[in-house]
């Protein structure tokens, strides 16, 4: 009896010391696509009131939570029996990142800003709707990451039991959520780690100076992540078409790997722009 129970926990400990292998691969494996991640979602994670900043953080995290659960076990049933539906929902997830990030571009190029007094008034009466869509936005684009790093996760372990590749997926996707907005809450809490420190130095000394470069900095920071986040979505977009459509994969080998993916990702971004386009101005005319 004693014998059979010290061999079980000699098997739960070998299948720990198997998982923790797996996980630190695939973890590995996952890092590039994770540092978009934080970038993309910390972009998004900005731009509120401060007092808004972490309960919006905490609706977008819980949201992230949720993808999680929803996406390893269909990952891990579809692997089994029908492995071949993952690379087309990876193909229509590029496309939807594609366009979100040529949108900001196009957005950004040929939008023409509002008055000050209408742009005020508007923000006033529609904050909440704002903050519903933006945390929506971001909620969305995380699944589609998330499932990027889950099928990352499960191709790094796809040799191995059943029972590990569960452990491993579950945990890499556990820890890429902690992980990321773990970072995107100490970024958009910069400023107020900053005013503390310049508090409690009386404004003196190397923690005031400290204070205020964290303060000064959290504008310049965001700026970055927009750019950062925009760029992330494309060139994550434009792996997923080189990484899955055959065709794409071997063309222009010579051609450095980043410049193809985010010239990939910036075409099939506007394609759906041109559709999207296309498809809204046929729904009015039919209307």
């Amino acid at each position: 009896m004693a014998s059979g129970f010290f061999a079980i926990l000699d098997d739960i400990a070998a299948l720990m010391d198997d998982v923790a292998i797996t996980t630190k691969v695939a973890a590995r494996k996952t890092a590039g696509i994770l540092g978009d991640d934080l970038a993309v979602n910390a972009e998004k994670a900005t731009g509120f009131l401060s007092s808004r900043e972490l309960p919006v953080l905490w609706a977008i995290t819980k949201g992230s939570l949720i993808n999680k659960v929803i996406i390893v076990p269909i990952a891990l049933l579809l692997n089994i029996f029908f492995p071949v539906a993952i690379k087309y929902i990876l193909i229509l997830g590029g496309f939807y990142l594609a366009y979100e990030g040529v949108e900001k571009i196009i957005e950004y190029f040929f939008h023409h800003p509002k008055p000050a007094q209408q742009v005020i008034a508007e923000s006033r009466e529609n904050d909440s709707d704002a903050e519903k869509t933006k945390v929506k936005s971001a909620i969305t684009t995380d699944f589609i990451l998330s499932v990027e790093i889950v099928i990352i996760a499960l191709g790094s372990v796809a040799d191995k039991s059943m029972s590990i590749q569960i452990i491993t997926v579950a945990a890499v996707a556990l820890i890429a959520t902690i992980g990321v907005y773990g970072i995107v809450a100490l970024i958009v809490r910069m400023d107020d780690a900053g005013h503390q420190l310049i508090k409690r130095s009386g404004n003196k000394g190397f923690l005031a100076s400290l204070g205020t470069l964290l303060v000064k900095s959290l504008p310049v920071v965001i700026k970055m992540l927009a750019v950062i986040g925009t760029i992330a979505l494309i060139l994550v977009a434009g792996g997923i078409f080189a990484h899955n459509i055959a065709y794409l994969h071997h063309l222009f080998p010579n051609l450095l790997v980043v410049i193809k993916e985010f010239a990939l990702g910036l075409i099939g971004g506007l394609i759906m722009v041109a559709l999207l386009t296309v498809g809204k101005k046929l729904i009015s005319v039919f209307k």
